[in-house]
């Protein structure tokens, strides 16, 4: 049954690869696009964008975050925000600028106590960076002043670009990741007191004479049944990456690649209501490969095949479809992303 499986996975895997810069496979209707839209338009505060992350705090309504500034890594990068719902959207808001450095990868996160949080990241290299947050208890409409998550830590703590999970056991897990001297590795990060404190786990095994290239970040983390926790990961072998815990999140499998490529480029997973998986990603089967196009894909048994796909942005050779986060909530998708780090776009899709 096992052998049956790995051969049909193996399968997709090679259609996904060889028709990586052509079409998608064969789709039904189960996944259609509900809308497509910019947060805001040319009218925009700053020359460039990057990194976004939304979270639902009402019916219809979000909260989407994203780095901008005159373009990644200059110093006066910073955090900023927009609220509303899909059609229509407060202008932008730079809600944290802590020094004259620059800020990367916000991380909205709506905790069970309905408190919004945003964590984000402060430095003037990826090697250093520092892990802030703030609160918000009004929807995003007002923050606390920023704290470090775990003061002096240099490297990088919490969520590194995708979003927390709260397990069944009522722990918060985030997805981490560091970059020393060209060297990476992947890691989560515990809490079970809401978040006031955090436990590191070690560095998830890789071989790396198999994932060639810097290593495995980012990761994106589901839990399919109590204990069982599965992460996704952006990684430099041209193909996304995977672990599994068995014990909420304590201990990992040592790292193996899956079937879906992937240009070492952002990506992001949710878990459904009724189990189903969707994860966000770029296709390009070659580390450093194209940022376009932008692809969703489902998979009904927990991320072994993904046989239902759509491109949700297209483009030209260059151009950049980047960076998502993607939530869900009742059948329904939602993903923002950078579009060609000028603007912060949002598609909405239905899953049936």
């Amino acid at each position: 049954m096992k052998k049956g499986i790995l051969l049909l996975a193996l399968a997709v895997g090679l259609f996904w690869n060889a028709q990586s810069q052509t079409r998608l496979p064969v789709r039904d209707q189960s996944l259609t696009e509900i809308s497509s839209e910019f947060i805001f338009g040319d009218d925009r505060p700053f020359p460039q964008c990057h990194a976004s992350t939304i979270a639902r705090t009402g019916d219809e309504q979000f909260v989407v975050a994203w780095f901008g500034g005159t373009h990644e890594k200059h110093d006066d990068v910073g955090i900023w925000i927009s609220r509303g719902t899909p059609g229509k959207w407060s202008a932008p808001v730079e809600i944290a600028k802590l020094r004259e450095e620059p800020h990367w990868n916000p991380v909205l996160f709506k905790a069970p106590g309905g408190e919004l949080i945003l964590y984000f990241k402060v430095g003037k290299t990826i090697d250093e960076w520092e892990t802030w947050y703030k609160i918000s208890n009004d929807n995003g409409a007002t923050w606390t002043e920023a704290k470090e998550l775990v003061p002096g830590d240099h490297g990088g703590r919490g969520p590194v670009r995708n979003k927390l999970i709260v397990l069944s056991d009522g722990s918060w897990l985030a997805p981490a990741s560091n970059e020393k001297k060209g060297v990476w590795n992947a890691f989560v990060d515990r809490s079970t007191d809401h978040g006031k404190t955090w436990k590191a786990s070690p560095y998830l095994v890789l071989n790396r004479e198999v994932i060639t290239g810097e290593g495995v970040i980012q990761p994106a983390l589901w839990e399919s049944t109590p204990g069982q926790v599965h992460m996704l990961l952006r990684s430099s072998a041209g193909v996304i990456c995977r672990s599994d815990s068995k014990d909420y999140g304590k201990t990992w499998s040592p790292v193996y690649t899956t079937t879906l490529p992937n240009p070492n480029s952002g990506i992001d997973v949710t878990r459904m209501e009724d189990g189903t998986l969707a994860v966000v990603f770029n296709r390009d089967g070659k580390n450093w490969g194209a940022r376009q196009p932008l692809s969703v894909a489902l998979s009904k048994d927990n991320g072994i095949t993904w046989p239902i796909a759509i491109d949700i942005a297209t483009g030209q050779e260059g151009d950049e479809f980047s960076y998502p986060c993607i939530i869900s909530y009742a059948d329904k998708l939602v993903v923002t992303y950078t579009w060609k780090r000028q603007r912060i776009a949002l598609w909405k899709g239905r899953v049936k």
